[in-house]
């Protein structure tokens, strides 16, 4: 089946079939690799996308449930060839290891910071807890949510 959708702000037409998940069209189908694919049950976070406006795991949405919705992606994000800003505290504050849980992390945070302008500590642990990161201990995350904050 062929599906329509707007991906970080651009029409977009792919075939797909019935099974596929938006997650494996994003990335497979086009191009945009950065939805990460770890645990493919919602557990991890890591293919954390805004699926017309909310969080949502790409892993858990079918391709065809997408037909005529808008898609960001943590590549969507910034602007005019800009690092969007919590992008760029994520690399100010070093809260890049492996990077793996990086592009749902931050699309995450993006979106706490666009409806909660200066998060406390809970409001940030709140809107992370469904993503894992195994590489740290998470403090140079929430660093770098507070520094996008600010």
């Amino acid at each position: 089946m062929r599906v329509t959708l707007r991906v970080n702000g651009e029409r977009h037409e792919a075939d797909v079939w019935e099974g596929e998940s938006l997650l494996y069209v994003l990335r497979e189908r086009l191009g945009l690799p950065g939805s990460k694919n770890a645990c493919e049950q919602g557990e991890c976070g890591s293919c954390s996308v805004l699926y017309d406006g909310k969080l949502v795991c790409s892993c858990l949405v079918l391709a065809a449930q997408a037909e005529g919705h808008e898609v960001v992606t943590v590549e969507g994000l910034g602007k005019d060839g800009r690092l969007h800003r919590v992008q760029e505290a994520f690399v100010t504050a070093g809260a890049v290891q492996c990077g793996f849980c990086t592009p749902g992390l931050v699309v995450a945070a993006a979106d706490l910071l666009e409806r909660t302008a200066d998060p406390n500590d809970d409001e940030i642990r709140e809107a992370l807890s469904g993503n894992l990161c195994r590489c740290t201990g998470y403090a140079k995350i929430f660093d770098a949510v507070r520094l996008a904050a600010s």
